[in-house]
């Protein structure tokens, strides 16, 4: 069974930047699409961004293109994510997930869910 824990969420100020860190165990990691998202109080969990099991796909969402990358250490069993040019509307709990198709960007189509880390963009 497969099973994900996030780090490195805290408190940053606008303009900053943060790197998130998802660890992983279990034996389909290696094959597994990773991604992030995030959810709001209030809202929906949006989908930011994934990358293949080799790590040389990537897709972002619009709302985070160019600001956030995505990065995984198979050796590691890790998945991070740089979020740079922070803004308050970045405030969410952050979570990463795993799915077995390329192409899923519905959270129902992923599993391992974890707690999550809180990041908050505030000064």
């Amino acid at each position: 069974q497969e099973r994900l824990a996030e780090s490195g969420g805290r408190l940053v100020q606008p303009g900053g930047s943060l790197r998130l860190s998802c660890s992983a165990s279990g034996r389909a990691y290696s094959s597994n699409v990773m991604a992030w998202f995030r959810q709001a109080p209030g809202k929906d969990r949006e989908f930011l961004a994934a990358i293949n099991g080799s790590g040389v796909r990537k897709y972002y969402a619009d709302s985070v293109r160019g600001r956030f990358i995505i990065s995984r250490d198979n050796s590691q069993k890790t998945v991070a994510l740089q979020m740079n040019n922070l803004n308050p509307e970045d405030s969410a709990v952050y979570y990463c997930a795993s799915a077995l198709r390329w192409g899923a960007r519905n959270p129902a189509d992923f599993g391992s869910w974890d707690q999550g880390t809180q990041v908050t963009v505030s000064s």
